[in-house]
């Protein structure tokens, strides 16, 4: 696993290959940050990786200038390992939450000006996570929400849909909270 660019472009990180978690490939991540770059400015924003995996987005966030990344994956040894990769790069911008996605989002009272989301691709209630990201309020106005998915999801009736990209077998929905939503 290696970060894309920004600051800590060229690391690399090694994964366990016990780890259960597939991380975004570099392919995918590359593409997908280049079309983000045309919707947002990662540096100074804070961002939310939900289903962190590896912590590949959580790291490629970090590099790229946001202020404050929030990191949330539910198992042990994905989360040290984004302890261990953090500490490896000596920074302290990113905080790395150990729990369930669902509950985290369901207490979080912070707005974030980016939110991804890898869930497992057989997770039973994938396609619920837009509705539940919108309807909690975690998206700051004007912000960015990505999910990754697998091909059997189209999202193209949210009202918050932007456009769906593909790259080999990882496609990612684009969502956005308009300025004027506000309110």
């Amino acid at each position: 696993m290696r970060i894309i660019t920004g600051i800590y472009k060229g690391r690399r990180f090694d994964v366990p290959r016990s780890f259960k978690a597939r991380p975004t490939t570099d392919f995918a991540k590359e593409n997908i940050f280049n079309v983000l770059n045309a919707y947002t400015d990662f540096d100074g924003s804070t961002a939310l990786d939900l289903f962190a995996g590896t912590g590949s987005i959580s790291l490629e966030l970090v590099s790229r200038g946001c202020k404050r990344v929030v990191s949330v994956e539910q198992d042990r040894d994905h989360h040290a390992f984004i302890l261990q990769c953090l500490k490896k790069l000596g920074t302290d911008t990113c905080l790395p939450v150990r729990g369930d996605v669902f509950r985290f989002v369901k207490s979080c009272k912070q707005q974030f000006d980016f939110i991804f989301a890898d869930p497992p691709y057989a997770l039973k209630n994938l396609g619920e996570i837009p509705d539940i990201i919108f309807e909690k309020g975690l998206l700051a106005d004007g912000g960015m929400f990505v999910l990754e998915h697998g091909k059997e999801y189209d999202f193209s009736t949210n009202t918050h849909f932007v456009e769906h990209r593909a790259y080999g077998s990882v496609n990612f929905s684009l969502f956005t909270k308009a300025a004027k939503e506000a309110g």
